[in-house]
């Protein structure tokens, strides 16, 4: 269950500032760690705008997360340079590694794998982020290594 009212909280905050709607949405983040679909009707109404208008600027933005994320989060570049290098192959090997496909969170709750398009790593490619953390030049033989935090 969300509290609404924190919400409003923060969307309290955004609501007078011209252009405040994208950072309420990164408050709105930063407080439940994803923009709870509970929230959508205040934050609508705190900006006088329509949910299809809110929907809209989340679903734009790749940052913003409509759903929790899990625990661990790895982020694979999909972008021409990674792709080059390897990134697809890559990539199925690491659903299969971590068990969720790509874009999804695992039924548990413990990882989340996404799709991100450049880390402005190219040179390096392919790129690999794991809880915020980037890697370069990653394979599926280093992968396992590297999710587990063990040096690769």
């Amino acid at each position: 269950m969300v509290n609404t009212d924190k919400a409003v909280e923060v969307i309290n905050q955004y609501i007078d500032i011209p252009g405040g709607l994208l950072e309420c949405l990164h408050g709105i983040q930063s407080v439940f760690g994803f923009v709870p679909k509970e929230t959508i009707d205040d934050i609508a109404d705190g900006f006088n705008i329509s949910r299809a208008e809110v929907h809209g600027v989340i679903s734009y933005y790749h940052d913003f997360k409509t759903s929790p994320r899990g625990k661990k989060v790895v982020r694979i570049c999909q972008a021409e340079a990674c792709q080059s290098m390897g990134s697809r192959d890559l990539t199925r090997r690491v659903e299969e590694i971590l068990g969720v496909k790509i874009d999804e969170t695992r039924v548990d709750g413990a990882v989340s794998l996404e799709t991100v398009y450049c880390f402005g790593n190219c040179a390096l490619s392919p790129n690999v982020e794991i809880d915020g953390k980037l890697h370069a030049r990653v394979t599926s033989d280093n992968f396992e290594k590297l999710v587990k935090g063990e040096e690769a």
